[in-house]
């Protein structure tokens, strides 16, 4: 799960060549745990069904959740729909960073009202620190010693959360039906009987 604001654990992840603004690598924006605003590629009945059929083959595969990457591909494809748009917030505030010329801590108005704004630490063009919120106000982002941790809002974890459950639902259910049909192949004598008599 991402990490929501009041979290202690956080994800972090190292740079990756995704690209640069000023002397900061950007983000991997196709990593898990980094998500930012996409369009649903499907209804939520379509999303349910897609769940609930990657519960079941994973199940039968032995695999949960994170073991799964047709898991992590859902909960990214899920999630990103209600994500704030982290690509361009970053972007737009590390834009604005650079551009001041202020060393010292400070905090930048970025078009409150779509961006949110930015919190940073600056020596002449080394930046060691950032925060990057949306305009409800939610942390979404930091950058610090050449890492990136993404922070999950309230309307992530939610949509997350409710992935998790119908996920685990199924997942169970399939199991319980697998462990069913187990027993009744073991105790059923004409399944499974090698005739010995030649």
């Amino acid at each position: 799960m991402r990490i929501d604001n009041y979290g202690t654990f956080a994800q972090s992840r190292l740079l990756s060549d995704t690209g640069k603004n000023g002397d900061v690598s950007l983000p991997d924006y196709s990593d898990f745990n980094f998500n930012t605003k996409k369009a649903p590629t499907m209804s939520n009945k379509k999303y349910r069904e897609a769940i609930i059929a990657q519960a079941k083959k994973d199940q039968f595969a032995g695999k949960f959740q994170s073991d799964s990457t047709g898991f992590k591909n859902l909960v990214k494809s899920y999630v990103s729909t209600v994500s704030p748009d982290r690509k361009n917030i970053i972007k737009d505030g590390l834009t604005a960073i650079f551009k001041n010329k202020y060393p010292q801590p400070t905090t930048l108005n970025l078009i409150d009202y779509l961006f949110g704004n930015v919190k940073y630490r600056k020596e002449a063009t080394d930046v060691s620190y950032a925060e990057f919120y949306d305009s409800n106000g939610e942390m979404v982002a930091s950058y610090s010693n050449g890492k990136w941790i993404s922070y999950g809002t309230k309307a992530e974890n939610a949509r997350e959360s409710e992935l998790c459950s119908i996920y685990n639902a199924a997942w169970n259910n399939a199991a319980r039906a697998s462990q069913k049909n187990s027993y009744v192949a073991s105790t059923d004598p004409s399944i499974g009987s090698i005739d010995t008599s030649v």
